[in-house]
């Protein structure tokens, strides 16, 4: 990209919140591991994450529980401090940890919040819950049953559905990506499984490339159009660019199954090279990160790593440090 550092475009993620500053430092300007480590400290003394610190009750949780209210629960606010990058084993989230650990696990292993209304668990939330575990790091804690649960509900086309036991023969869009960016998760963190993690995430991803992200392998034609549109945060749902985001955090190869993606990626920057945040998904969240319909730093600053990655066309990039 040339001089990134006097991009106006950088300069603009810059002025941000310490939660994209350090992403950019590390993911587009590529500066030394002890400055934007720096940086990524100050997520949990000011701005959006020590707003959502300041939300947690004695308990550990935030709302009322695990996975009560919905959206500010536990399970997705903590989602939200991890995508933030909220330091490993800082004290609140690894307090959220043991709270999972201690109330959701079901009898088959995985993450089952409804043990009183359904006896298996939910494999969408048991990849999110997976992700945030394994990047806080509580210690003294073996994640190989949830991976193991995990395994053993990966579908014959590759991917994973929470309707599995309802019937479904065919993986989802949503489940799937939950369940790799848990794995993705586990693999950084070099869990006991980090073998069979690995097999079974390339086959995951096996199962998005072939249907190129977000289209249907027979038809040809986009799934559901809302993964065309970059929401931020995602919460449980699929699009375009959260997917591409996994494959660059994994230091996949790019494919051409991918092309199609990229250049929808493309399309939506503006000339002033911004992404926009569409409208929001709806429900209550604690404060509003970003406007609706306006330049969104967290779009922004995805499309660029992402971009980055396809360009640079690394067979082996080195590993992320974390």
């Amino acid at each position: 990209m040339g001089a990134l550092d006097s991009d106006p475009t950088i300069a603009w993620l810059m002025r941000g919140d310490p939660a994209i500053r350090w992403q950019t430092m590390r993911d587009l300007l590529s500066q030394p591991s002890q400055t934007w480590e720096a940086e990524r400290k100050r997520v949990a003394q000011t701005g959006w994450g020590v707003r959502l610190l300041n939300k947690q009750k004695p308990d550990g949780n935030w709302g009322r529980g695990p996975y009560h209210p919905k959206w500010t629960c536990t399970t997705y606010t903590m989602q939200v401090l991890r995508r933030l990058g909220l330091p490993p084993r800082h004290s609140a989230a690894v307090k959220a940890c043991r709270l999972y650990l201690s109330q959701g696990i079901g009898e088959d292993g995985g993450i089952n919040f409804w043990k009183a209304r359904r006896p298996n668990s939910e494999t969408c939330v048991t990849g999110i819950i997976l992700s945030q575990l394994a990047y806080f790091k509580p210690r003294d804690v073996d994640l190989s049953g949830l991976v193991d649960y995990l395994l053993n509900e990966q579908m014959p086309d590759g991917g994973w559905n929470c309707e599995r036991h309802n019937g479904a023969v065919h993986s989802s869009f949503h489940t799937t990506i939950n369940v790799l960016e848990g794995l993705r998760e586990y693999i950084l963190a070099d869990g006991s499984r980090v073998s069979q993690a690995i097999q079974a995430e390339a086959r995951g991803q096996e199962f998005l490339l072939d249907h190129r992200l977000y289209r249907s392998s027979t038809t040809g034609n986009v799934v559901h159009p809302a993964m065309t549109r970059f929401h931020f945060p995602p919460r449980w749902r699929h699009d375009v660019l959260r997917a591409l985001d996994h494959f660059q955090m994994a230091f996949t190869t790019p494919d051409q199954r991918m092309a199609d993606a990229i250049d929808l990626v493309i399309s939506r920057r503006r000339k002033d090279g911004r992404w926009l945040l569409p409208s929001r998904y709806k429900g209550a969240v604690f404060f509003e990160m970003e406007v609706a319909a306006k330049p969104s730093r967290w779009n922004t600053l995805r499309a660029l790593r992402v971009l980055n990655w396809w360009e640079s066309k690394h067979a082996a990039a080195p590993r992320r440090p974390r």
